[in-house]
């Protein structure tokens, strides 16, 4: 126990035989569960976790039949602490990219209640530029830009990290069946967790890569999937948060936002046609396309200034 409260953490894991023993037996002696959800895995991930198991109770093993992604993994280790009443649960991925050392720093807001999540944030640090690779760094500061808009958690940095502390309280309200299945998980988590109104906090922690990690994921297609992932979670967020359970007018300031911009794209066309068939461009049709955009821009900011205003209080310490 740590801080008189059950730790659990969950490990999520697919072809991982090389490093999983390196990740399970760094985890600290004040955890009380260690519960390794192997995603499906071809290699030997299952049998060296069995192995393990006989010299450290404290781990747990469950196997999917079949590759989900990593959210079905997490979905399986939340529901499992859930259903045993754990009151911090922690998440190490099994590729030994999570540095214990930072595991504490990650707890103590959740343990002193004073937020119901906890994330690990790798690029705070000014080495992580040096550290991460630069187009991953990239993708994640792009992902981490959409995220802050669809999850209002303004304050949230490093969206993609996957090292993170919740309490049983958030794992209670979170619908856990509905995680989505694959890398945008956390960013579906962090919408989630705004609609119930749950406090986040960001920990700075030590980015780690280079340890014989093995990724499968593509960058390049994961950005646009995840991208299309979070516009689709900002306004479920929007109709949930600021409709069905409570109004608020920056709902109407995103509406007009939207609608400029959509009066935008004729206005666009026509200006392209008239360029093209006539070589001149309409002045009434060009400060149409000016008034629409700027204005539409003007009513996002307010909206987005609006939400701010309605999360700042959902800033964990």
């Amino acid at each position: 126990m740590y801080k008189e409260k059950k730790i659990c953490v969950v490990v999520p894991a697919y072809n991982e035989e090389k490093l999983i023993a390196k990740t399970v037996n760094t985890i600290p002696d004040f955890v009380d569960y260690i519960l390794v959800v192997d995603d499906g895995s071809k290699d030997k991930t299952s049998e060296i976790v069995k192995s393990l198991i006989k010299s450290d109770k404290r781990i747990l093993l469950k196997k999917h039949e079949r590759n989900s992604g990593v959210g079905a993994a997490l979905s399986t280790g939340y529901i499992w602490s859930r259903d045993n009443d754990i009151d911090i649960t922690v998440v190490m991925n099994g590729d030994n990219q999570m540095d214990p050392g930072d595991l504490t720093n990650l707890i103590d807001p959740i343990a002193d209640d004073t937020a119901d999540y906890a994330k690990g944030n790798r690029l705070v640090t000014g080495e992580a530029w040096d550290i991460i690779p630069h187009i991953r760094y990239l993708g994640n500061s792009v992902l981490t830009f959409l995220t802050k808009i669809a999850s209002g958690y303004w304050h949230v940095t490093d969206s993609q990290s996957g090292y993170t502390a919740i309490n049983k309280k958030a794992l209670h309200l979170l619908p856990l069946e509905n995680i989505y299945p694959k890398y945008g998980a956390p960013n579906d988590i962090l919408v989630r967790l705004n609609i119930y109104h749950m406090r986040v906090t960001d920990v700075p922690i030590r980015p780690v890569y280079e340890v014989g990690e093995k990724s499968d994921m593509k960058i390049h297609g994961v950005v646009w999937t995840i991208s299309l992932l979070i516009i689709r979670s900002f306004f479920r967020r929007m109709v949930q948060k600021y409709i069905i359970r409570d109004f608020h007018p920056l709902i109407f300031f995103y509406m007009a936002g939207f609608l400029m911009i959509l009066v935008d794209i004729p206005l666009i066309v026509r200006l392209i046609i008239r360029w093209l068939n006539f070589d001149k461009i309409p002045p009434i049709n060009a400060l149409a396309i000016l008034f629409c955009t700027f204005v539409g821009i003007q009513f996002f900011l307010f909206a987005m200034l609006f939400d701010m205003e309605a999360n700042k209080e959902l800033k964990g310490k």
